[in-house]
């Protein structure tokens, strides 16, 4: 039985929350004081001195272990504390000052970055219908415009040739919404759904002006951008779809922002008459929603980090709710989508950890038909279905690959699928995402990448095996591919496990005789793929002689499911060992040595750092923390923070002695001792749902008190910010010269570039 909702959409009821507040701004007073002050430290006759914030004793006693953290005072869910506050600018104003003598290199890393960049371009254009929809970038604007383009269709099939009509005869371009002007009015500005209804006369988009993650829905015309109806509000994710031309499905969030209940909207109606569809009691489970791509279909999933089972409502008749399709067995996850009279379902069990295909009639859904059988060697990553084809995004030997097969007939039986015709891809590493297709063609789009190979989109024709360029990615400045090297290496663990590394590198600059920098990448958690890709900020290191490396370890899911499960729970502190013996095999090989080495972590991959840090000090000349996650077990042991609850099945439990004495021992914050650290960066978004801005905060201020040397310790907290950091594609590109020019100061590599 489906579980029905309880009262009304959730609207700013969240007061009281740990995240009602997060769009409080700080008193204009602490600013101005602390600047005095700040100002008093910086004169020219005196050095910058590192904040000193003070200490509470705070004890946390747990199975007869007492924690203390002197700053846990720094933790201010609302986000208005002056004295928190004005600590998080001291640190501000340490860093701009201590980074001050470089910022001239700072800006000409910046002009570097941004002279490679064509900003006046257009993404590869979309059909739907007797449209082409896609987006512009403007030069000089930090944000993009939604556009369409009135093309009716021939009638003839789509073919991968197919193009958007440009020049003097070609039908005018709409702009359905424009980001710059709605971001004028904020500091921070994203979109996080941009959704066209199926008749293609509305559009609805969530917007997000905080960084915090929590959604505006609003709903306009297509054509003359006017509002439909009031906006949505509430705590609503990015989970948007609509049921029909006339309803909209969303999902909303509780107390700690897990997506809990799903909700039916109907265009014309107040939001407090919605129907709720289902709400999931569980706080170890969240909601995701997805359209399938006959759009006949709209599936709900509730999901935690080992369980997933599946929902489906008729788009035609969202009235009658929701109807289960897989049931929620612990173990089991399940995906769905839909073509012709068949529900197409992934399935991942113990036994079959790398997932199998199978397929059910819409009117059965337990008469299964296994298509695709499980493969130890080759996960099962996505598929996408059309009319008559099926594509298969797989994983093998660390790398992605897709497989298309050619289906029976709607109507007809579906079988085990034999053959199929792979997609050949040039590079030896490189990245592969599955992009919007046509389902009513026989056309796969997808998008392709190396680090050196700039993003490309190409569409693919399933039956001859054609595939045709429609867009990559415009390179100035200059740039020949032809110049860089990439590789595929592997070091070994500590176990003997082969841990690849994917490696990039300008080949007339580099030597190969430990005197090269390396900047080395990790993360490894969520069975996130960090596959080689482009970024073309990187080449401002590579064209300095800089060798840039990624570390696939175990947690993340480059190599299979049992990549990911190696590197989890009770056996996370794989994930820090592997990036260790990453670090061991460059220096080794002469890719670099020690005083050479410098690594770099976000979030998940910030727990990362700050662990190898604490471990192997000694190891690393600089590193960079991104908004980390490093208070593991006081963070998992506070339910009202979000997704501690939906997590237990990541990290553990620590309500457990036996998961509590094992992430006590390597979470960073309760592992800085008395030693030498290697200079260090940290960052952190004020407004951050993910991981909040005390965990860094303090991680940094526990480093300052203990730490024995001094090597660089800065602290870059952005006040208008979340999880990932500022909005603006230009602001972004100031945040990695910024990070690129820590890591120069820190190699004492400034040189020319400060003459």
């Amino acid at each position: 039985m489906i579980e029905s909702c309880v009262g009304r959409p959730l609207f700013l009821v969240l007061a009281s929350s740990t995240r009602a507040k997060l769009s409080i701004r700080f008193h204009s007073k602490v600013s101005s004081v602390f600047s005095l002050r700040a100002m008093a430290k910086t004169t020219p006759s005196s050095s910058p001195s590192p904040p000193t914030p003070k200490k509470v004793r705070h004890e946390m006693e747990l199975f007869g272990d007492i924690r203390v953290d002197n700053y846990y005072w720094l933790r201010d869910d609302s986000r208005s504390n002056p004295e928190l506050l004005s600590y998080l600018h001291e640190e501000n104003v340490y860093t701009d000052s201590v980074m001050s003598g470089t910022k001239q290199l700072e800006d000409r890393i910046y002009t570097e970055i941004r002279g490679r960049i064509k900003e006046d371009d257009i993404f590869a254009p979309m059909r739907r219908g007797s449209y082409f929809y896609y987006r512009r970038n403007l030069e000089g604007k930090e944000y993009v415009q939604h556009c369409r383009c009135y093309v009716p269709t021939s009638g003839a099939p789509t073919s991968v040739y197919d193009t958007m009509p440009t020049g003097p005869d070609a039908p005018s371009e709409h702009i359905i919404l424009d980001e710059n002007v709605k971001a004028l009015e904020h500091t921070y500005y994203s979109i996080g759904a941009f959704k066209v209804s199926p008749n293609n006369k509305l559009v609805a988009y969530a917007e997000d002006t905080k960084g915090d993650e929590i959604y505006t829905v609003y709903v306009i015309d297509a054509e003359s951008g006017m509002l439909v109806g009031k906006p949505l509000v509430g705590a609503i994710t990015s989970y948007l779809e609509w049921a029909g031309d006339d309803a909209l499905v969303y999902v909303t969030m509780d107390e700690i922002l897990r997506p809990d209940k799903v909700w039916l909207h109907k265009l014309g109606t107040n939001q407090l008459d919605n129907s709720c569809l289902y709400h999931e009691n569980d706080e170890t489970f969240s909601l995701d929603l997805q359209a399938s791509e006959s759009k006949k279909y709209l599936f709900i999933a509730s999901e935690s980090k080992i369980t997933r089972f599946v929902f489906y409502l008729d788009t035609s008749k969202p009235e009658n709710g929701l109807v289960v399709l897989t049931s929620r067995v612990t173990g089991i996850d399940t995906s769905a989508s839909h073509r012709g009279n068949h529900f197409f379902i992934k399935r991942r069990s113990d036994e079959c950890f790398n997932s199998e295909l199978l397929a059910c009639p819409v009117g059965n859904i337990s008469a299964t038909t296994v298509l695709l059988p499980h493969r130890p060697s080759i996960k099962l990553q996505d598929i996408q279905l059309f009319t008559d084809h099926l594509a298969v995004h797989e994983r093998e030997s660390g790398l992605p690959r897709i497989t298309v097969y050619r289906l029976p007939a709607v109507g007809e039986p579906l079988e085990r699928l034999q053959g199929g015709r792979a997609v050949d891809f040039v590079d030896p590493v490189y990245s592969v995402d599955p992009l919007e297709s046509e389902f009513e063609s026989g056309v796969l789009r997808f998008s392709y990448s190396s680090m050196r190979t700039p993003p490309s989109v190409y569409d693919y024709d399933m039956d001859t095996g054609v595939s045709v360029l429609k867009k990559i990615e415009t390179v100035l400045g200059g740039f020949d591919a032809s110049n860089y090297v990439t590789e595929r290496k592997w070091a070994t663990a500590s176990d003997g496990t082969q841990i690849p590394i994917s490696i990039i590198y300008q080949k007339n600059l580099v030597k190969f005789d430990s005197s090269d920098p390396l900047l080395l990448y990790g993360y490894g958690s969520y069975e996130i793929c960090i596959d080689p890709t482009f970024k073309v900020s990187r080449f401002s290191l590579l064209d300095r002689g800089f060798i840039y490396a990624i570390a696939h370890i175990r947690g993340g899911g480059e190599m299979g499911r049992q990549w990911y499960e190696n590197g989890k729970l009770l056996k996370k502190k794989n994930t820090f060992t592997d990036f260790i013996a990453c670090a061991e095999y460059l220096i080794d090989k002469k890719y670099c040595s020690k005083e050479k080495l410098c690594i770099n972590g976000r979030s998940a991959g910030g727990l990362l750092i700050g662990a190898v840090v604490n471990m192997r000090p000694n190891l690393f000349k600089a590193a960079v923390a991104g908004v980390p996650f490093v208070d593991v077990v006081t963070t998992m042991l506070d339910p009202t923070i979000p997704l501690t609850t939906s997590e237990w099945e990541e990290w553990g439990d620590p309500r457990q002695e036996e998961f509590y004495s094992y992430m006590k021992s390597y979470s960073p914050v309760d592992n800085v001792k008395a030693q030498n650290y290697p200079d260090i960066l940290v960052t952190a978004g004020l407004n951050d749902p993910r991981v909040m801005y005390s965990e860094p905060a303090k991680f940094v201020a526990k480093l300052r008190d203990m730490k024995t040397n001094d090597n660089l310790l800065l602290f870059k907290c952005e006040m208008g910010a979340g999880h990932f950091s500022k909005s603006g594609r230009f602001e972004k590109l100031q945040e990695d010269a910024f990070t690129y020019t820590f890591i120069l100061k820190a190699l004492n590599m400034l040189g020319s570039d400060q003459q």
